[in-house]
């Protein structure tokens, strides 16, 4: 844990998830069965914004019977993030602590303490996933999330694909998101579904 690499897909709606799932040329990549699990995510930010101002990102995600608090931090790097997460029943000071444990920046804590925490908004989605051992030996985790993005009072459908590299190059997992786009009228996602979220009312 440390970097997160993944290519993001926009896509219209459900029935080309479906469709995507169902790629013979993906499936024949597959590693394991197509696994079904319920996230329920909230960001928090403190009063002050310090999170949004850094181009931070601070959840818990529920993860079916998982409760994870997960930090990401920019990258220069095109599509990486630094990611770093802990399995934790909230965002407090022991979970902060075992996200610096686990090598997140120690500048969390400054942020962290920057003025009380509050949640900014959310997301409540399906994610069928499943890992794929590509061409050149390399492993990527394909995920189609399928729900609502939500913030105080508005709400936003989406469908997305994201590609995270788990193994090795990313130059497969890239081929395969361009071929992916290409052949279910996809488009590329620059933005995470915190930003998307936080925009909305």
């Amino acid at each position: 844990m440390g970097k997160e690499l993944e290519f993001k897909l926009a896509a219209a709606n459900d029935t080309v998830l479906d469709c995507l799932l169902g790629d013979p040329e993906t499936a024949a990549r597959m590693e394991g069965p197509i696994v079904c699990t319920p996230m329920e995510t909230t960001y928090f930010d403190t009063e002050t914004n310090a999170f949004r101002t850094n181009h931070w990102t601070l959840r818990r995600r529920q993860e079916g019977s998982r409760s994870v608090v997960c930090v990401k931090t920019p990258q220069p790097e095109p599509f990486a993030r630094g990611e770093w997460e802990v399995e934790a029943r909230a965002v407090d000071d022991a979970a902060i602590e075992w996200l610096l444990d686990f090598g997140a920046p120690r500048q969390l804590l400054q942020l962290y303490g920057e003025a009380p925490l509050r949640p900014v908004c959310g997301a409540r989605f399906l994610r069928r996933s499943v890992m794929l051992r590509l061409a050149d030996g390399s492993r990527a985790e394909l995920a189609c999330d399928c729900g609502v993005l939500h913030g105080k009072t508005e709400e936003l459908p989406f469908a997305e694909v994201e590609l995270e590299i788990k193994e090795g190059a990313p130059d497969a997992a890239k081929a395969l998101a361009d071929r992916l786009a290409k052949q279910y009228n996809l488009r590329w996602e620059p933005l995470s579904k915190f930003a998307r979220a936080n925009a909305l009312k």
